[in-house]
């Protein structure tokens, strides 16, 4: 079979429609990927959750309250926790595999849950949010790969989406948690400890769960991956993703591949993918998401609307819109294409932040008239609205699959890595800008880096749709040596 019928290719699945395999056709590809993604629950739940919590931490410890700075810290110390985990994520997954680094995720997030639950002053939850950030960093990296590895290239975009819905289902969980538990004693040690739950029912999964057979693979453990490989493909088309493995190994080997950090730099086709990626993991952050779901309770008091149970309940609407968005995205990544779906998303997020700032500048300049309130709660359900099908799930589905195999975990965990600095850079800057500068001027800050964000994705982002692993790398090696081959030929000509 010639390289360009390999299994899973769109010729392929042409010339035998039979072997191709739909969304819920194989209840045991929608288990394992179910089960990876309640480490995307998790870490949507984490970064949710604090939001809520936060308001009733401000009540219950009065220097809290009167310092920004201190609330920022206590956000951003699970992204700076999230920052390392991402940094020895992509090693722990590459050496030890998906299944350990999966295991090593879940006791930080029941350590550190458990840790926020009692912690009786500000600096213990410091601690707790740094634990917790651990394991968002590792899940960031381990469910993506993993549930990509295990997806055939058809469903591969739908099921790596399905785990960004996990993330704002968990999100949306911790709207509702935190809203249900607004009378309840104790609220934010609730709100903060429940974590530990489904990290500890994963935890119990992990042991029945298989290890991605890609990894398995690519370290020599041919029969185990053969036995995972046989539960996902029937018969032949098994035989035929069993040969590409076989091939990719066989070059593998050929070259002598030894992986090295300045690799990525180096070596110009994996440079192209790795700014790529990262380029989206950061533009995911400054076009604002962050301050979105981490400060919504809070924006929403800025608009006007005083009380913690309104803040709270608006904000689980625009929480439950999150989700909605992201069902909606699911659908379309594998139809509209990863490229069309984020140049829409942007373009949804930059008329969004067009509303907010024009509302919350009126707002600032001490127009009272609710109207305008309305108007920036009606932003942030559009920003929501087109951000969650696009920008949420499109930059993790790039990185699950952009990277050569013996390269991705070292370049999504750095691609993650990216993320969550980014993300610290604005959730510890955000309320101090908006004291500083207000409210609607910030936001007219992130519509220019949303509208530099489209530049990005025109010029650097390819199209990935239904394409196998071996299609998407043969894009970046003729990105980044066609032109080379060009020139010469130019030269060769003017010599001749």
């Amino acid at each position: 079979m010639g390289m360009s019928m390999n299994a899973g290719t769109s010729d392929y699945l042409k010339k035998y429609p039979e072997r191709r395999i739909s969304f819920f056709q194989s209840s045991y590809i929608v288990g394992v990927s179910f089960a990876a993604g309640i480490g995307g629950l998790l870490f949507g739940y984490d970064t949710g959750v604090i939001s809520g919590a936060l308001l009733y931490i401000n009540e219950e410890f009065e220097y809290v309250k009167k310092s920004y700075l201190l609330q920022e810290i206590i956000v951003s110390m699970a992204l700076v926790g999230a920052i390392f985990g991402a940094a020895i994520g992509g090693y722990i997954n590459d050496v030890f595999g998906r299944r350990i680094a999966t295991i090593i995720a879940d006791l930080s997030f029941i350590i550190g849950s458990v840790i926020m639950a009692l912690a009786p002053n500000p600096m213990l939850i410091i601690v707790g949010r740094f634990l917790v950030g651990l394991g968002v960093g590792f899940a960031s990296i381990t469910a993506p790969l993993y549930i990509a590895e295990v997806s055939p290239s058809e469903i591969r975009g739908g099921l790596v989406s399905a785990n960004c819905l996990m993330i704002t289902g968990g999100q949306f969980l911790s709207y509702v948690i935190n809203y249900g538990l607004t009378r309840v004693p104790g609220t934010w040690r609730w709100m903060l400890g429940l974590a530990a739950t489904p990290a500890l029912i994963q935890l119990v999964l992990m042991i029945f769960l298989p290890e991605s057979p890609r990894w398995l693979y690519h370290k020599n453990r041919k029969e185990e991956a053969t036995t995972v490989l046989s539960k996902i493909y029937p018969s032949p088309r098994l035989e035929d993703e069993i040969a590409i493995l076989e091939d990719h190994l066989e070059q593998e080997s050929k070259n002598k591949v030894k992986v090295k950090f300045s690799d990525v730099f180096k070596l110009k086709e994996i440079r192209l993918a790795f700014i790529c990626g990262a380029g989206l993991q950061a533009f995911q952050q400054f076009v604002g998401i962050s301050v979105i779901m981490y400060y919504s309770p809070i924006i929403i008091q800025m608009a006007g609307f005083k009380s913690n149970e309104s803040a709270l309940f608006l904000s689980l609407v625009v929480s439950a819109l999150n989700a909605a968005g992201t069902i909606l995205g699911i659908y379309l990544i594998d139809i509209a294409g990863r490229k069309k779906l984020v140049i829409g998303s942007l373009s949804g997020v930059v008329g969004a932040l067009i509303l907010l700032s024009v509302s919350c500048i009126i707002i600032g300049n001490g127009n009272k008239r609710q109207v305008f309130g309305w108007l920036a709660i009606a932003g942030l359900g559009v920003y929501i609205l087109f951000f969650a099908p696009g920008m949420g799930p499109v930059p993790w589905t790039m990185n699950s699959e952009i990277y050569p195999e013996e390269y991705r975990g070292l370049c999504a965990g750095m691609s993650a890595t990216v993320n969550w600095i980014s993300s610290v850079i604005m959730s510890t800057s955000f309320l101090s800008m908006a004291e500083g500068i207000g409210l609607g001027q910030s936001f007219l800050i992130l519509l220019g880096v949303a509208v530099l964000a489209i530049v990005f994705v025109i010029i650097y982002m390819p199209e990935t749709k239904g394409l196998t692993f071996e299609e998407v790398a043969d894009i970046w090696n003729q990105r980044a040596y066609e032109k080379d081959k060009n020139i010469e030929s130019i030269v060769e000509k003017a010599s001749a």
